[in-house]
């Protein structure tokens, strides 16, 4: 029997190959950091699209890669960097959250 802990896990097929996605949030996407064996799975928050950093990211991604990136999103830098980009859009986030709460006090 399966408890509540348990990992939901979805297997789909993408070009003939077997791809298991891992319960990823809903609003979140699982994207790949790095370059060659390096490479790390990272779950971001789909609402990073609409960030100017993180668009500068996928920008170098299209770069490197192209438009014709089949399958999961790879972002071409290194995993420190990419955490130092995160870090900066989610404190801002946060900042600006709550600027936000302030503004509605009565």
């Amino acid at each position: 029997m399966l408890g509540k802990s348990s990992k939901q896990i979805a297997v789909t097929y993408h070009h003939g190959r077997e791809v298991v996605t891992k319960d990823i949030p809903k609003g979140c996407l699982a994207i790949k950091v790095g370059q060659g064996e390096e490479q790390q799975r990272i779950t971001v928050p789909v609402n990073y699209l609409n960030h100017p950093l993180f668009a500068q990211l996928l920008k170098e991604a299209e770069e490197e890669y192209g438009f014709a990136q089949q399958g999961t999103i790879i972002i071409p830098c290194q995993v420190a960097q990419f955490k130092n980009v995160q870090h900066l859009i989610d404190r801002e986030r946060s900042l600006h959250h709550h600027h936000l709460v302030g503004c509605f006090r009565a």
